[in-house]
């Protein structure tokens, strides 16, 4: 008893090693990733990310410790009862060992302890084979930049599942297939050979994007659920519908769960989607240009729980307040709900609660996933929506520039600042400018640069072009008015160059124009490509 003892201690001692050389080999390596192109705090902000997010694993395996401790000292005062009640007497040393644990643990049970899944879902205390998956098709790929998850299940008439992973797949560069990964959570826990068919299927139908890791296949086992049979009623749904919305919450736990140490952001879609051609750029572009750090939520289709985009640090609390409240509400009014107990006073009223939502939970536009299944996973219930935003064309697009300040001699209208533009906000839009107004990207620090462009116009307002108006750079060192002009727009409203291999590191770059257009002017587009830039 005594090793077994020395043997939980090692095994704590040991867990809480390995957790703190994960910690600082994380920092270490983000030492080594600091920016020398300008996008320090871009970096600073991702960084601080990863940290927050190896702190709380840290924090989660103690607790494991701790909880394995406490079961382990559970099973010793059990020992110590058997024990006494065969012999009928003190059993000497061994007895006083016990009666050690047994004390242990009455004082265990004492002290405070922090809520974790079995809080949730009690049932699975000690059952650690219920929180891994059943079925594994995987290359175990980690340090994804997007993590995109797709929950599915076994429909009676039509799957769509392989149309969505290859509308997905298709959508990729082959760079941006080095930063994702796909997940795909077959939703059948009492249907094991169910789970293998699918995995069969996909790896048939996408050998390469199984074998270099882009695409995995997981089931969840049938013990990771709890008795689906006695749940209550409520908001008039019928016994079918609540057990269906119920294990759909556990379904979007268990994925959620498993994907957050896979990659830095994680997406949510439905089995049964179509992507535009780009998507994966947009949504890392947008959610890198989102210079405050506290959103918790971008969303990128209008419907539904589709196109959800996480940071994965912040997922271990969103599923808490979903398994909080999994027996009671759907997953997409669990997610509202989370949002309005977040940053909603109740002191204020509606409309500063709309407002304070807004500034974590942001709405890109237009859509980048279609719903294009009629089959709910819901037995009986046909489902027709469609996302209207989806066929829209983007009235700008998004890029993550080098960390520069711009200033406008142009008169903006209302919102529509050229800052914004650059970061990929909004568009930059302004009254007819006159010949010599200039719009000017000061870089900080100074930057090489590759290529550039400028798009004018949208598909809104297509005529506000910029016409006969150049583009120009001023290298560091230069004083005074010497730009050298490297581009001009085109009749198409499109300014798009390399940078000669003889300018050296660029202060400003600036657009000139030449004379007073009819009509307004817009910039959708505005990227630079410096030299140094990581192309993945």
């Amino acid at each position: 008893m005594g090793r077994m003892r020395a043997n939980l201690k090692n095994l704590v001692i040991s867990g809480i090693v390995a957790c703190s050389f994960i910690f600082l080999w994380m920092i270490s390596v983000s030492k080594q990733d600091v920016p020398t192109d300008g996008r320090v705090e871009d970096k600073y902000l991702e960084m601080q990310a990863r940290l927050e997010m190896a702190e709380q694993t840290s924090r989660q395996r103690f607790t494991d410790l701790q909880m394995l401790r406490n079961q382990f000292n559970f099973l010793v005062g059990l020992v110590t009862n058997n024990s006494t009640v065969r012999n009928g007497t003190d059993s000497g040393p061994f007895s006083n060992l016990v009666n050690e644990q047994g004390q242990n643990f009455s004082d265990q049970l004492a002290s405070l302890h922090l809520p974790s899944i079995f809080t949730y879902l009690p049932h699975l205390t000690g059952h650690p084979e219920s929180l891994k998956p059943v079925y594994k098709l995987s290359n175990n790929r980690f340090g994804a930049s997007i993590v995109i998850g797709i929950p599915t299940i076994r429909r009676d008439k039509v799957s769509y599942l392989s149309q969505t992973v290859a509308s997905l797949i298709s959508g990729l560069s082959r760079e941006e297939q080095d930063m994702c990964l796909i997940i795909v959570f077959v939703a059948e826990p009492w249907d094991k050979p169910y789970a293998v068919e699918v995995g069969d299927e996909l790896k048939q139908t996408f050998p390469d994007s199984v074998s270099n890791g882009l695409l995995e296949v997981i089931s969840p086992p049938a013990e990771f659920y709890p008795d689906m049979d006695n749940l209550k009623q409520t908001f008039g749904d019928t016994k079918e519908r609540v057990r269906w919305r119920t294990k759909q919450n556990l379904d979007f736990t268990f994925l959620m769960l498993y994907a957050r140490t896979r990659g830095f952001y994680y997406v949510q879609l439905e089995d049964d989607v179509i992507a535009k051609p780009g998507y994966f750029s947009i949504m890392k572009t947008y959610a890198d240009s989102q210079k405050n750090s506290d959103w918790v939520l971008l969303e990128f289709s209008t419907l539904g729980f589709i196109g959800k985009l996480f940071k994965s640090s912040q997922i271990p609390v969103i599923v808490e307040f979903f398994l909080m409240f999994h027996r009671d509400k759907p997953i997409d009014w669990l997610l509202d709900h989370f949002l309005n107990v977040k940053v909603c006073s109740p002191e204020k009223d509606k409309k500063h609660c709309t407002n304070m939502i807004a500034e974590v939970r942001k709405r890109f536009k237009p859509s980048l996933f279609q719903h294009v299944g009629t089959q709910s996973s819901l037995k009986g219930k046909t489902q027709k929506l469609k996302d209207r935003d989806f066929g829209k064309q983007a009235i700008f697009r998004a890029h993550v520039n080098p960390n520069a300040v711009v200033t406008t001699t142009m008169k903006h209208y209302q919102k529509y600042f050229a800052q914004k533009a650059y970061v990929g906000e909004d568009i930059f839009w302004a009254t007819p400018p006159k010949p010599g107004d200039t719009l000017d990207i000061e870089f900080k620090p100074p930057v090489a640069i590759e290529s550039f462009l400028f798009r004018s116009g949208n598909a809104d307002h297509k005529d506000d072009k910029f016409k006969d108006t150049d583009v120009e750079l001023l290298e560091e060192g230069s004083t005074g008015d010497n730009y050298v002009k490297v581009g001009a727009f085109n009749d198409e409203g499109i300014a798009s160059n390399s940078i000669p291999e003889s300018i050296g590191l660029v202060k400003k770059l600036r657009l000139k124009c030449n004379i007073e257009p009819a009509n307004w002017v817009i910039i959708s587009e505005i990227h630079i490509v410096t030299k140094k830039e990581d192309k993945r």
